[in-house]
């Protein structure tokens, strides 16, 4: 199916203004443009989406991010943006503040996370079809082959003793070869793609029903380093045509009509 016959889809952008590892991480350069402004264009170059939002409780972020187009309405709260703040009441804050002001009452979220810029330009849209080639889905989301499979990975337990992290029946799967094991896939934050009722109705922006969104691996570049972002430059200068670029700053864009 199209991913331009969904319903209204909110693509939202979470920016928090702190961060330990990298400060003021989400407006960090990347290529000559802040790390936000990538996500920001893989949503807005998005056919199936309908509005883009950045939840941010940074007036700086706030204002980097309405230059690249997108809106942000509201500034989150304190409480929403510390460092333990877990995706799921922003989200919900999100969806209520555009539902009380502005009556936007989305059937499906895509969320960004700024900190995984390295986007072909398609994959946003690609996400939203999984969505719709499956009516059974509670939620997608992007991953690539897991890099170490965890049924070989052992976990401490009390008395100085280590057991497996997997048991599911099989007779010593961290003895067998690779070969062997089940298939794994590592979550990257590109592309999470959420039907709206899983998150009012399960209170969960997973849902028990997830189908997989593929990704290059080479792709999967998660920022919380220096060197994180050393390599994502890197792959920047090799040129790859494929990957979502933010343009110049420009005036803030209102969301796109629904089709």
């Amino acid at each position: 199916m199209d991913s331009r016959t969904l319903p209204l889809v909110l693509a939202l952008v979470p920016a928090r203004g702190g961060s330990k590892s990298l400060p003021r991480k989400n407006i960090l350069s990347l290529g000559g443009h802040p790390l936000i402004a990538y996500s920001i264009a893989a949503g807005l170059a998005a056919q199936g989406v309908s509005r883009l939002v950045v939840s941010t409780d940074d007036p700086e972020i706030a204002e980097v991010a309405r230059g690249y187009g997108a809106e942000v309405p509201f500034l989150r709260p304190p409480a929403l943006a510390q460092d333990d703040t877990m995706d799921f009441p922003v989200v919900e804050h999100a969806l209520a503040f555009l539902e009380a002001h502005d009556g936007f009452r989305p059937a499906v979220v895509v969320q960004l996370r700024p900190t995984s810029p390295l986007r072909p330009v398609d994959l946003v849209d690609r996400g939203l079809e999984v969505l719709a080639r499956h009516p059974d889905a509670d939620s997608a989301r992007a991953v690539i082959p897991s890099g170490q499979n965890p049924y070989k990975m052992w976990r401490p337990v009390e008395g100085g003793r280590i057991v497996p992290l997997l048991q599911d029946g099989s007779p010593e799967p961290f003895n067998r070869p690779r070969q062997q094991l089940p298939s794994t896939f590592w979550q990257t934050g590109h592309l999470d793609v959420i039907r709206v009722e899983t998150i009012r109705g399960q209170r969960s922006l997973t849902g028990d029903r997830v189908y997989p969104i593929s990704v290059d691996p080479e792709y999967a570049v998660d920022i919380d380093t220096p060197r994180d972002l050393a390599r994502a430059e890197e792959l920047l200068r090799q040129g790859r045509d494929v990957l979502v670029r933010p343009t110049a700053p420009r005036a803030n864009r209102k969301g796109k009509e629904a089709t």
